[in-house]
């Protein structure tokens, strides 16, 4: 009886299979616009496109990195993974869509901005940036709570305080602070960091047993490995990210923050050592993640030596740009290639043979824009670098995967 009547729900319907699920409208999305935003940010920096804006030209990249590309990925992965984590229905078609709208309507306001120093531009982008997240966040929380599910708390807090962080910097923009914008920006790279580890933290060790038990056709190899947490160095890693973030953006005691950002990376250096496996190597779709979550780590080693170096070398800077191209670049772009494909029914197994390209590309992006800067040479070339380096990786998934995510699931689901 109750199996036919599960048989006859009404099958969920959407305008095209682009908006059957958030991570596929989301995942091209952002990638495209990450091509284009950092496009518009290697113009302005070599003089092509000079910035007009009211405001520090700085802030409007960091933002769009932040706000747009990285809220953007996040978006997709939560309206997809939540309805996996609590068997709720998430938004699919045209409310999909307006969603997604929201954040592309706000994206192109923004990528204008750099031309027009216009009030009424901003306050639009203001308003549909808070719509975009609004929704997102309400689709989330309210699947949470129908669902009971007391351990995702930390996500719908992050999500909140993203929120929040992002009106903290229009205010300061609208205020003309420039410590307004400068504290939720880095408050907004900190939290997404945060929503990265946490995300890292259920996903990759799944990803490492589902990825190296079997061949490339998915049958069993033989390998029987298991992967534990640790929540001892969960704790530890919560801890000591959340000190080390109050000690840097609001006590501001490179000391403390130093001595907590040493507790985070001792906590991630043993959960890479509990999770590694040789067999990674084989797989770029998880030895990508591992070098994401392993440059994340090391980023925080600059905090770590922050007090004790030369300050000649902006090392604040080089540890902020190694979380973001890691933490957010790296990793999300591997989260990306391998959710697509599982997503959408396609061999896990088997990826377009693009992806190594792809990562090695992001990896050379973070290594010239955060290692290279301190043997020499001039800084400007390597931030050039590691711009077009940036923007080939996001090209080789555009080609690699629109077309994947633009097309019906293989095993005729729904999603």
């Amino acid at each position: 009886m109750l199996m036919n009547i599960q048989n006859t729900a009404p099958r969920p319907k959407s305008p095209h299979p682009i908006l059957n699920l958030g991570f596929r409208i989301f995942f091209v999305g952002s990638a495209v616009f990450a091509i284009l935003a950092m496009l518009l940010w290697l113009a302005i920096l070599q003089g092509f496109a000079p910035f007009k804006g009211t405001f520090n030209p700085f802030y409007w990249h960091a933002h769009e990195m932040i706000f747009g590309y990285a809220l953007a990925v996040i978006a997709g992965f939560l309206l997809t993974a939540v309805k996996t984590w609590t068997s709720q229905p998430m938004p699919y078609g045209w409310h999909l869509g307006a969603i997604f709208g929201a954040w592309a309507v706000s994206r192109l306001l923004w990528l204008g901005l750099h031309a027009t120093p216009s009030v009424t531009m901003l306050s639009v982008a203001f308003l549909f940036d808070l719509l975009f997240w609004g929704m997102t966040a309400y689709s989330v929380i309210k699947a949470v709570w129908v669902a009971r599910q007391k351990r995702q708390i930390g996500i719908v807090a992050k999500l909140t305080l993203l929120m929040l962080a992002n009106i903290a910097f229009y205010t300061g923009v609208f205020l003309d602070s420039t410590t307004t914008q400068q504290i939720a920006l880095y408050g907004a790279l900190y939290l997404v960091i945060g929503v990265v580890f946490t995300i890292a933290r259920r996903v990759l060790p799944f990803f490492i047993v589902k990825g190296i038990s079997v061949d490339n056709n998915g049958k069993p190899n033989g390998l029987n490995i298991e992967q534990k947490n640790s929540v001892l160095l969960d704790r530890m890693n919560l801890v000591g990210f959340f000190g080390f973030i109050v000690f840097d953006l609001f006590v501001k005691s490179p000391m403390l923050a130093s001595a907590f950002a040493l507790v985070c990376v001792i906590a991630n250096i043993c959960r890479l050592k509990n999770w590694y496996h040789p067999a990674i190597w084989q797989k770029p779709l998880l030895w990508s993640l591992i070098i994401a979550f392993g440059g994340m780590t090391a980023s925080l080693a600059f905090f770590v030596v922050l007090p004790f170096v030369d300050t000649s070398v902006n090392v604040h800077s080089l540890g902020l740009h190694g979380l973001a191209l890691f933490g957010v670049g790296l990793m999300t772009v591997a989260m990306m290639a391998r959710v697509s494909l599982g997503h959408t029914g396609r061999n896990i197994h088997q990826p377009p043979k693009t992806v190594s390209a792809m990562f090695i590309l992001m990896i050379i992006s973070a290594l010239c824009r955060v290692v290279m800067p301190m043997f020499g040479g001039d800084y400007m070339t390597w931030v050039l670098i590691s711009q077009v380096a940036w923007v080939l990786s996001f090209g080789l998934f555009c080609v690699s995967y629109v077309g994947i995510l633009a097309k019906p699931r293989t095993d005729g689901l729904f999603g």
